[in-house]
């Protein structure tokens, strides 16, 4: 088990990331190989996956400074050796960061450029998204006339909730609920004209913010195929829901089996795992022109 290896003190471990305590306001942040569908995590992992989330991240971190701050300090070996004193096993290699220290606000920040999930199954049952008119007539995975903001709460367990921008308001302040949406729309726009001109839609995603020092930081993961739905431009259609890179190729499995979406998770066919990670792997190479496994 990767955390027998790792002398820090351990602070929490997600769904897919493991934190580690390396004194005053640094953190060891290891991503694993661990996916959850149905808000279920699987025995078995995905072979690279922590490897393609830690560079999709670290690329998009690089690309945003000038839009906000981000919470990574380092993937580079040298630090992350001086960080973790001493060589990374093996394991760690290509999924471990340092970052910042944040106290992350309490509100996922979506950002949708085009119709789909949740948003919209809510328009078809009351013609709004997030509570929000929206236009009408619009099909499934049609553009939006612009990119939308819309936050949902952060939930423990469970399923979060999607409220409005006043509710977003109502939980961390006028002034914090306007930066993080500005700066989730300029992320957006700025990764979805990045990801268009390389033949991918950025259907919609979501980014974490918090506070660091008093400074508003882009924190967690950032357009990756678990924050976000990424569509080949080529076989993209109004009408539908355009095929993913992203869980979906396991979601659309687990659908197959008689399995009540409870834990346990059914055992997984080693084929499926294979043809997930192919699918992350070249999401990566696509929006980065490298997968982990390259460099």
């Amino acid at each position: 088990m990767l955390r027998a290896t790792i002398d820090l003190p351990h602070l929490h471990s997600g769904k897919v990331r493991d934190i580690y305590d390396l004194g005053g306001d640094r953190l060891l942040m290891v991503t694993s190989d661990r996916i959850s569908a149905f808000d279920v995590v699987m025995d078995e992992p995905i072979p690279d996956k922590g490897r393609v989330l830690t560079a999709m991240t670290a690329f998009w971190f690089e690309r945003f400074t000038d839009v906000v701050a981000g919470h990574l300090l380092t993937t580079e070996p040298l630090g992350l050796t001086e960080a973790f004193g001493g060589p990374l096993p093996a394991e760690m290699v290509g999924r471990t960061v340092v970052c910042r220290r944040a106290e992350m606000l309490p509100v996922e920040c979506i950002v949708r450029g085009y119709i789909t999930g949740s948003a919209w199954k809510e328009y078809q049952d009351s013609g709004t998204i997030h509570g929000e008119p929206a236009p009408r007539g619009l099909q499934e995975a049609d553009q939006l006339p612009r990119p939308l903001f819309t936050p949902s709460t952060k939930a423990e367990t469970g399923h979060d909730v999607n409220i409005s921008f006043e509710a977003a308001v109502d939980l961390i302040g006028v002034d914090l609920a306007r930066r993080v949406r500005d700066a989730s729309l300029d992320c957006y726009r700025r990764g979805a004209e990045w990801a268009f001109e390389r033949g991918i839609i950025i259907a919609d995603t979501k980014f974490e913010f918090g506070l660091a020092d008093g400074e508003l930081v882009l924190a967690d993961e950032v357009l990756t195929p678990d924050s976000s739905r990424f569509w080949d431009n080529e076989k993209y259609a109004v009408g539908i829901s355009p095929p993913s890179y992203d869980k979906q190729l396991l979601r659309d499995y687990l659908e197959t089996l008689d399995w009540n979406k409870e834990y346990p998770a059914p055992d997984l066919d080693p084929a499926v795992l294979e043809r997930v990670s192919a699918r992350y792997l070249e999401i990566c190479k696509k929006i980065t022109g490298a997968t982990p496994l390259e460099v």
